[in-house]
């Protein structure tokens, strides 16, 4: 074990536990699905436990539920009239993340959609006071300019990947998805309606605050 691997060990060992649910949730993403470092994992769930904790939302838009983990990390620290809306553009993903969600203490606080956010969102009626972007990197850009249409002033949005293992710094590397953060990262820094911070936790978070 090096020692970004004891440190991770750390973290994890001083941080709130994730739960008996959360980790078999975890086991089975990597056991039974393709690309399971996708699922933000202990320590990305629990700040983002902590986060909807502060900011104490009563609507949450996440773009990109893969598995679930994230959503019910979220809905866990929703008051209980809170709700949590979701969407997955991957049919594959459905059986398996609406049993694991479905069989969760948050259920009720939870509607997972299969279909895209950017064609659903506008049908709901909803107005969101934060949003979970997390779905394809080629795509940030426009679940972003959607979000601020239905994000409360003051409301919140954090954006997974926005480092990309790194990838954004490369500059041989040219790639749809690469160059699709690098994008992202770039409108959101020139975009005066907010203010903003890139959180090197994992993959890169970026916690935006909309004025």
């Amino acid at each position: 074990m090096d020692k970004y691997d004891k440190l991770e060990d750390y973290i994890c060992k001083h941080s709130s536990p994730e739960g008996d649910y959360l980790y078999r949730l975890y086991r089975a993403t990597n056991v039974e699905i393709l690309n399971p470092h996708m699922a933000s994992g202990h320590i990305q769930g629990r700040l983002l436990k902590l986060l909807v904790n502060m900011i104490r939302p009563k609507r949450i838009l996440e773009i990109g539920t893969y598995t679930g983990y994230s959503a019910i990390c979220m809905a866990e620290g929703l008051d209980d009239d809170g709700k949590l809306y979701t969407f997955e553009v991957d049919d594959e993903l459905e059986d398996f993340t609406r049993r694991w969600i479905d069989g969760s203490n948050v259920a009720d606080k939870i509607i997972f959609t299969i279909g895209s956010a950017l064609d659903s969102v506008p049908l709901l009626g909803e107005k969101f006071d934060l949003v979970f972007i997390d779905g394809n990197k080629r795509e940030y850009i426009a679940y972003y300019n959607m979000a601020m249409q239905y994000l409360n002033d003051g409301g919140w949005i954090i954006a997974d990947n926005t480092l990309w293992d790194g990838h954004v710094i490369e500059e041989e590397r040219q790639d749809a998805q690469t160059n699709g953060v690098r994008a992202f990262n770039d409108f959101v820094r020139a975009d005066e309606r907010v203010e903003e911070v890139i959180v090197p936790l994992r993959d890169g978070l970026t916690i935006i605050r909309k004025k």
